[in-house]
């Protein structure tokens, strides 16, 4: 590995407010000091079976899209049950040979249930109403947990504390994707 540059990249903010979950993440994928991309799409929207599920993916795309894929089949293997679905999927990130090698982090939420899914075998459900991973993530967690204390709505917090995070981080742009699910 030794002088490559790493893929930096993304900031993925969630928060939950008025019956409703925002998943926001921006479009910047990094190598090095050069911007490769600026208009990724790092938030989906996923429904195995009917189910609606809204997924955000910090860290390596292809390890993020393999994850994203083993989420769906764990969500038709147990329909409507995102905290079992996302806690087989960490046990197999953690225990299988091939996942342990992943490089990436999720969060999901299906507008009730809201968590972070780690390759430590992780699976976090936030304190304060508000979950961020990547690059910018600590910088819009904070942003987000400030304007909290505002009568903001869910995707207004979410828009303003990613511009924050922009502002701050290098590696995380304006381009943003947003999508919202209700419980």
């Amino acid at each position: 590995m030794g002088d490559f540059p790493g893929w930096h990249g993304t900031t993925i903010l969630a928060v939950r407010r008025g019956g409703e979950v925002v998943v926001a993440g921006d479009g910047q994928v990094s190598l090095g000091q050069t911007v490769i991309k600026g208009s990724a799409r790092k938030v989906r929207r996923l429904s195995p079976g009917g189910y609606d599920v809204v997924a955000g993916f910090a860290g390596s795309t292809a390890d993020a899209f393999t994850l994203l894929e083993r989420l769906e089949a764990k969500l038709e293997a147990t329909p409507g049950q995102l905290a079992r679905a996302s806690v087989e999927l960490a046990k197999d990130w953690r225990t299988d040979k091939y996942l342990q090698k992943l490089e990436a982090m999720l969060i999901v939420t299906d507008g009730r249930d809201l968590f972070v899914i780690t390759g430590a075998g992780d699976v976090l459900e936030p304190e304060h109403d508000a979950a961020a991973i990547g690059s910018g993530g600590n910088f819009a967690l904070a942003a987000a947990r400030g304007l909290m204390a505002t009568d903001l709505s869910a995707e207004e917090v979410a828009r303003r504390a990613m511009a924050i995070a922009a502002d701050i981080c290098v590696y995380t742009n304006g381009n943003l994707t947003v999508e919202k699910i209700s419980a």
